[in-house]
């Protein structure tokens, strides 16, 4: 898939969660916990498949790059916990502690992820100016030999 297929993918899927977070203002709660569990499932799959590719791709696919992903997975797996283990409480201030920690996770979450989209367009762009550069030696080089 092109570098510029996989932005747009990226769009579609940002502004998909922008669709369904609008549309959970409306939902009834029992239908709403059905959504959390079906987008916590899909980003664990994507997570997963994520880790499993770089061990595949260990030594294509930068160390750092690694690195931020395990540091990612452990992040979403203590948030995860924090959540499931607040889930008991049921009073109204860990109730509302409870919301504004969720609030605050979503916040991070998603400064994470426009920080990840702007790197990803940095990244895109890059190897488009790189294969234009190999490119333009290729062209230069045959150029050259052909003399």
């Amino acid at each position: 898939m092109a570098l510029s297929d996989q932005l747009s993918k990226l769009a579609a899927k940002a502004k998909e969660a922008e669709d369904r977070a609008a549309a959970a203002q409306r939902k009834a709660r029992d239908e709403l916990e059905k959504d959390v569990k079906t987008a916590r499932d899909s980003a664990q799959a994507h997570a997963d498949q994520m880790r499993k590719n770089a061990e595949t791709d260990k030594g294509v696919v930068s160390d750092q790059w690694t690195d931020m992903q395990r540091n990612w997975s452990d992040h979403v797996a203590t948030v995860r916990a924090r959540v499931d283990q607040k889930k008991s409480e049921h009073n109204l201030k860990s109730a509302q502690r409870n919301a504004y920690g969720a609030e605050e996770d979503a916040e991070y979450a998603i400064n994470y992820a426009y920080g990840a989209i702007e790197e990803a367009e940095y990244a895109v762009l890059h190897a488009i100016l790189a294969r234009k550069d190999a490119d333009e030696l290729a062209g230069s080089s045959a150029s050259t030999s052909t003399r």
